[in-house]
C-alpha cells in the first residue's frame, strides 16, 4: 500500500507548478498570476513603452508569452486568457530559466529564450535530501509538492531520495517569446 504525505517543505527538485496558464496542460509558475495564489502587489504600473527601468530582482513584472516545445507546438500562452502573467522577479513563483529570462529586459522588449530541463521542471528522475521530505518515507510513497503536484519516492538510500517527476514538461526543453509589457521596482 502507497503511503501518502504532504510535503512541509517544498522539494528542492526543480518542480515548480501552477500558474504560468490556468488550465491543465501547463505549469510554468510555482504560484502568481491569474491564479488563487498571485501576489498580493499591485499591477505593474509602467506603460508598454516603459522609461528605460531594467528589469531585476525583487521587481514585480507582468509579461505575455508564448511557450513552446522544440518540435514548435504551443504547451501554453497568456494572451488567449486575456491577462498578463504577474509575478516578482526571484521570489521563486517562477521555473529558474524563466525568472532569469526576464531579468534585463525593458517594458516594451520582446525576446526568446530556451530553458534547459534542469531549469525548468527537471529530468524525469530528480534527487532530494532526506531532510526535505518527511520523516519515515520509503521507496514507493506518494508526496506531494507545495503545489499539490504527486512526485513518487523510488528509493531512499542512505541521505539521498530519488523521486519521479510526474510533471507533464518534465524533461522537455522550453522555449518562450516573452513580451515584457510592465516593470514595478
Amino acid at each position: 500500500m502507497v503511503v501518502v504525505r504532504r510535503l512541509v517543505l517544498i522539494l528542492a527538485i526543480g518542480l515548480v507548478a501552477a500558474a504560468c496558464g490556468s488550465d491543465s496542460s501547463s505549469d510554468v509558475a510555482d504560484s502568481s498570476t491569474t491564479s488563487s495564489s498571485a501576489p498580493t502587489t499591485t499591477a505593474p504600473t509602467q506603460d508598454a513603452g516603459g522609461d528605460g527601468s531594467v528589469a531585476q530582482e525583487g521587481d514585480f513584472v507582468a509579461v505575455h508569452y508564448i511557450g513552446t516545445l522544440d518540435d514548435g507546438s504551443v504547451f501554453d500562452e497568456s494572451r488567449p486568457r486575456g491577462a498578463t502573467l504577474d509575478f516578482t522577479i526571484g521570489a521563486g513563483q517562477m521555473i529558474a530559466g524563466f525568472d532569469e529570462g526576464v531579468r534585463g529586459m525593458t517594458a516594451g522588449e520582446t525576446k526568446t529564450i530556451r530553458i534547459e530541463p534542469a531549469d525548468a521542471y527537471g529530468g524525469e528522475f530528480l534527487e532530494a535530501d532526506i531532510s526535505q521530505v518527511p520523516e519515515g518515507t520509503v521507496g514507493g510513497d506518494t508526496l506531494f509538492d507545495a503545489a499539490g503536484q504527486a512526485v513518487e519516492v523510488v528509493s531512499v538510500e542512505g541521505n539521498v531520495v530519488t523521486l519521479r517527476n510526474n510533471h507533464e514538461l518534465a524533461g522537455q526543453t522550453l522555449n518562450f517569446e516573452i513580451e515584457m509589457v510592465a516593470i514595478n521596482p
